[in-house]
């Protein structure tokens, strides 16, 4: 697949010249897949696997209420909502912007139904934040079921394998990164962390309400 490509989906500067050096691309493919859409991430149910990347471009609308969004000027969301509610409220009173509230809403509301049909939940927390940089941090793995991320601006959540930690991936921007947590798979086969530096970022993140 060509999303497999490695000067598509490692950063040059990062990347290994000998993928095989670190972990053969058959054991990639069974901890990771990569695919153009919202069914992949179905394959995170998969004992073996470790991460399932749904590949995708946002909607232009959210494209376009994203580049408008003031940063500065809306507060985190941090909520728990049943599966089938809404984070439209929540977001308004975030202060986003109308545009942004339609457009988003729409969004994170569907990757909450995804969550809750791979886990089974029907109690999910939704966050919202903006992140800046943090030179520190480290890669880790989540106390918790399945993790869901998306990063909505700035640069995407970085990966690497456990046993390849100098081969850095990332999750593209716009991109959806369902992560197992150790609560299904410890140790951990696959880590994650923020990117060390950059332009601040909004990143959503779903995970089982209650979760640690």
């Amino acid at each position: 697949m060509g999303l497999w490509r490695g000067a598509y989906f490692c950063p040059p500067t990062k990347r290994r010249d000998v993928w095989s050096d670190i972990v053969t691309r058959a054991k990639m493919e069974q901890l990771v897949t990569i695919a153009g859409d919202r069914a992949s991430l179905d394959r995170i149910a998969s004992p073996d696997a470790a991460l399932a990347i749904w590949w995708r471009q946002l909607p232009e609308t959210l494209r376009v209420a994203l580049a408008e969004l003031d940063l500065h000027s809306i507060a985190d969301i941090s909520v728990d909502i049943d599966f089938n509610g809404s984070v439209a409220a929540a977001l308004r009173t975030a202060g986003y912007p109308e545009a942004s509230v339609m457009a988003l809403s729409s969004d994170i509301d569907l990757l909450v139904r995804r969550h809750a049909a791979l886990t089974g939940e029907d109690r999910l927390h939704v966050q919202l934040a903006v992140v800046e940089s943090d030179p520190c941090s480290r890669f880790r793995a989540d106390c918790t079921t399945l993790r869901l991320q998306c990063t909505y601006l700035g640069p995407g959540t970085q990966w690497c394998c456990v046993d390849g930690q100098d081969a850095i991936c990332e999750v593209p921007t716009g991109s959806v990164g369902v992560f197992k947590g150790r609560s299904l798979l410890d140790p951990p086969a696959i880590l994650h962390r923020p990117p060390r530096f950059g332009a601040p970022r909004l990143v959503l993140t779903i995970d089982p309400a209650g979760s640690c």
